[in-house]
């Protein structure tokens, strides 16, 4: 019986920068994580003149309630990263920082669009 080695995925090897991963990745979560989540909480939950827009985090909130919300965030970003994760093999730029860009630029969206139900 052999010792089945582990291969871990790292950016080694690669021309794709750690630090511009860092920084793609964090963008994502400050708007589409944090933003879009305290924004959203603060009107579904704490506003009477306000519900969820879109239906598939309507239901899950209606099933789950906060945990059904916060896990269907939590899904996006996993699926986000696997997507992402895919370009190493390919070195496509356009795969490797799509997604977190597209999740920085909705973040962005939906948390001005929030912001502005709040005044």
């Amino acid at each position: 019986m052999g010792v089945e080695q582990t291969r871990w995925l790292t950016l080694d090897g690669v021309s794709f920068e750690a630090e511009a991963f860092s920084r793609v990745w964090l963008l994502a979560l400050a708007t589409y994580g944090v933003g879009d989540i305290v924004t959203t909480i603060g009107l579904v939950w704490f506003s009477p003149l306000h519900v969820e827009a879109n239906p598939v985090i309507a239901g899950a909130i209606a099933l789950f309630g906060g945990g059904g919300f916060l896990a269907l965030k939590l899904l996006v970003f996993y699926l986000a990263l696997g997507i992402s994760l895919t370009a190493l093999a390919d070195e496509d730029r356009l795969v490797f920082y799509g997604p977190p860009l597209v999740l920085t630029v909705l973040g962005v969206a939906v948390t001005a669009h929030n912001i502005a139900l709040v005044v």
